[in-house]
């Protein structure tokens, strides 16, 4: 009677690389859902799709780098790496995708109560008020990879003076996703007879083409929080026009918000709140690459949504 010894599975260096981006994809998700748990399940659900594909594929990608025999050949040592890299860049891709998880008081701000009726789907955040809406709505783009819960808190007031508030949750939070959104809106919301459309940095910018390129006629007016747009728009587009800045912006500069107006309509408003940062005008944490405030948060927020409300009211009437 014969005994066979299993031959043991050749590895090299490569397989040994693979099994570590296999465990770093590993780590990223879990590190994502552990730091951005209520960013990724109440934004769109895309980014947490791709974090259960990245989970899985992860496993799969470990035991065919730890099991499979290394077999010879130029073409498929190639192919090896060419996988190790683009599973390393996907990691990386991975990571930097995670959102900024929206916090107080934009939290508390999400409760409905007896003024403010808050309905949140996969793909937008409503605030409806309950005494009777204006015919004039608000459709908002958050900032890039931001929490769209964040804006709860500087939004709200315009819900509770009266006007529809729409925030969308952009796939994988980048605004350029979500370009047709605002038509999905507008249908969905016949009772609404015209918008003004707004957005947060990256979000602002997505806004203006929108606004800009609307071809339903409902656009009313366009509302920058620390934004401004890709291209020159001073000719072509024909709403009013608001700018909200802050001094203290370490992305959306002074320098930066002074160098749009050349691209905004001749009218376009500017309000500058002075020593307020990029983050403040939502409520997510701080931001790299923004400067310290040198106002509170509170403050700030107030007089961003003062503005804002001032702004829509001149339009509604």
């Amino acid at each position: 009677m014969s005994s066979t010894t299993p031959v043991p599975v050749r590895r090299d260096v490569l397989s040994w690389i693979g099994v570590g981006v296999a465990g770093a994809a590993l780590a990223v998700v879990a590190w994502a859902c552990l730091t951005g748990w209520g960013g990724i399940v109440h934004g769109h659900p895309a980014y947490a799709i791709l974090l259960s594909i990245t989970a899985l594929g992860a496993l799969g990608f470990g035991a065919i780098a730890l099991l499979r025999p290394v077999r010879a050949g130029l073409w498929r040592r190639i192919g090896r790496i060419a996988a190790v890299v683009l599973a390393l860049l996907w990691v990386f891709v991975l990571a930097w995708l995670r959102p900024y998880p929206a916090v107080e008081p934009a939290l508390e701000a999400m409760r409905s109560d007896a003024s403010v009726d808050v309905v949140e789907s996969g793909t937008r955040i409503v605030m409806q008020p309950t005494g009777g809406a204006s015919a004039t709505g608000i459709f908002f783009q958050p900032g890039a990879l931001v929490d769209p819960r964040a804006y709860a808190a500087v939004l709200r007031p315009l819900a509770e003076s009266g006007y529809t508030v729409v925030i969308v949750k952009q796939p994988l939070g980048i605004a350029f996703f979500s370009l047709g959104e605002f038509d999905a809106v507008v249908s969905e919301n016949s009772d609404v007879q015209e918008w003004v459309l707004a957005g947060h940095s990256l979000g602002g910018t997505v806004a203006a083409i929108q606004a800009d390129g609307d071809a339903t006629g409902v656009a009313a007016g366009l509302v920058f929080y620390a934004s401004y747009p890709a291209s020159d728009i001073s000719a072509t587009l024909d709403v009013p026009t608001l700018s909200i800045s802050g001094t203290r912006d370490g992305l959306a500069t002074p320098d930066k918000i002074d160098a749009s107006r050349a691209d905004l309509p001749a009218a376009t408003q500017f309000v500058v709140v002075e020593g307020a940062s990029h983050a403040q005008f939502g409520a997510y944490g701080p931001q790299p690459g923004d400067n310290e405030p040198e106002i509170s948060d509170d403050d700030a927020r107030a007089q961003i949504s003062s503005s804002t409300l001032d702004f829509i009211e001149a339009l509604a009437g």
